[in-house]
């Protein structure tokens, strides 16, 4: 029953898109090409609305029967509702957030929360009161993540569905039949999607899309690895590495260069692989590669011992420094940064 739902999804998400891209030029919710985008005439940018409601489709037909369940569909109606509201009006970046926050609150509060995890070698590290912000910065966190990678055709519906299919992998393995069930859900919706989303695009996904799909991947991959020990705490993180590694870039790109966190920019990963000379369908096939590469990653690190996974980690590390200067994603604006963190390292071994 469930792949059969998975597959009402899919067939859903193809026969909304088309009805939601009507809707998107009759709202306005389109997106307008200028300096910083690559695409080069209006197009319809509701996408995110027809990934939702095939997901909603088929958790009525599945009715899964778990406590989180209510609170997840809660919180996206909300995520949902102000992605429309940007793709029509394009909210301020605080009312976004605070969107963000309310639908992340609902999830905490329905019981969703990293409590606790278990110690490598015995014993238990509780969080009390801070379970409540730690969880609710996760969602956030995660929801900016996948927002910030939607530059390219296709290029956050394919991340987010190799995503999707690496944690419903796991949790299957892991026995969560819960966690399964809502990635193959909106693996199903996504894939429908992505069959217009895909280069060269008929309609973008928007912030309804991205903001949906973090809120949602972000709930599902706390759901399957939640109060478990610190070393399997990091497996989401590893899955989901091409959005926040790409984040985690950009902020200090900002820090660095002293502009807001919200500043828009041209350096993202398909930046610097598009002014490599990569094709726009090169560029997004090079990064579900990536993405398929942490997948594969996180699989490994979740059946290795201790010591494993920590050598797991530093490959994986030393794999992203030499990928990412070797794209020249390290370049003149870190510089002042990176001798700060060197000037301070010698420091300390001194």
């Amino acid at each position: 029953m469930l792949y059969l739902t998975m597959f009402i999804c899919f067939v859903s998400a193809i026969l909304l898109t088309p009805l939601v891209k009507k809707l998107a030029f009759i709202v306005g919710a389109t997106d307008k090409p200028n300096h910083r985008k690559v695409h080069q005439k209006i197009m319809p940018r509701l996408g995110g609305l027809a990934i939702f409601l095939a997901f909603v489709i088929g958790f009525v037909v599945l009715g899964p029967e778990n406590e989180a369940a209510m609170p997840l569909l809660l919180g996206s109606l909300i995520i949902v509702a102000v992605g429309v509201l940007d793709d029509i009006r394009e909210l301020s970046a605080k009312v976004k957030l605070l969107g963000q926050i309310a639908a992340a609150l609902v999830v905490v509060l329905g019981g969703v929360q990293l409590e606790f995890i278990n110690l490598p070698f015995g014993g238990q590290l509780e969080f009390g009161w801070f379970s409540i912000p730690m969880t609710v910065i996760w969602i956030v966190a995660i929801t900016n993540a996948v927002n910030l990678i939607d530059g390219l055709d296709g290029l956050a519906a394919g991340v987010s569905s190799i995503a999707l299919g690496t944690i419903s992998l796991m949790a299957m393995l892991d026995g969560n039949v819960f966690v399964m069930t809502m990635g193959l859900l909106l693996l199903g919706s996504v894939l429908g999607f992505l069959l217009y989303n895909f280069h060269p695009a008929k309609i973008f996904m928007g912030d309804t899309g991205a903001l949906f799909l973090g809120f949602a991947i972000s709930v599902v991959a706390l759901l399957g690895f939640k109060n478990v020990t610190i070393i399997s705490l990091i497996i989401p993180i590893i899955i989901l590495g091409v959005p926040i590694s790409d984040t985690i870039f950009a902020i200090i790109r900002r820090y660095v260069n002293k502009q807001p966190l919200s500043a828009p920019d041209k350096n993202h990963l398909h930046h610097r692989l598009l002014a490599m000379g990569y094709t726009h369908r090169q560029t997004v096939l090079i990064i579900y590669a990536i993405a398929a590469t942490f997948g594969v990653s996180a699989l490994l690190f979740s059946m290795s011992t201790v010591w494993g996974a920590v050598l797991v980690v530093g490959v994986m590390l030393i794999a992203i420094e030499l990928f990412v200067e070797s794209i020249g994603l390290v370049n003149k604006d870190y510089q002042p940064l990176i001798k700060m963190i060197r000037a301070r390292s010698a420091r300390g071994r001194s």
